[in-house]
């Protein structure tokens, strides 16, 4: 267990050096305490993940796992990723925007104005679309 192991490297520095130095893990870094001074190093490990236990069908498991091995990706890597972007454009699709009366009208006198043409909305309307291009 790497937390056991953790714990006997602390405490057999601890035992050897108690009135100097005492390392206590305090979230992503590790502190260090001098006299009354506190020291904080960060460490170079990841952050600890939490579980997320899933329940799917054989069909979709297999599916995720060649869509991960087709990215270069590990499974859990993959359906974060997924999950992740998934959760983000959940939450922006939920966004409020909160203006005033005022500004709202501005907003909506500007929608119903026609286009005006400018040299960069020419170029678009002339340009080929991407799909059709050989």
């Amino acid at each position: 267990m790497p937390g056991a192991m953790a714990s006997t490297t602390i405490q057999t520095m601890n035992r050897r050096n108690d009135n100097v130095v005492t390392p206590c893990y305090a979230g992503p870094t590790f502190k260090t305490r001098i006299g009354a001074h506190d020291m904080t190093a960060a460490t170079t490990d990841k952050p600890r993940r939490d579980t997320l236990n899933l329940r799917i069908p054989a069909a979709e498991r297999n599916l995720i796992d060649r869509a991960a091995a087709s990215t270069g990706k590990t499974r859990t890597d993959f359906i974060l990723e997924a999950a992740r972007r998934a959760a983000e454009e959940a939450l922006l699709d939920r966004a409020l925007t909160v203006v005033s009366a005022e500004a709202y009208a501005k907003f909506l006198e500007r929608l119903d104005q026609p286009a005006q043409p400018n040299e960069r909305l020419r170029k678009t309307m002339r340009a080929k679309a991407p799909w059709t291009r050989a």
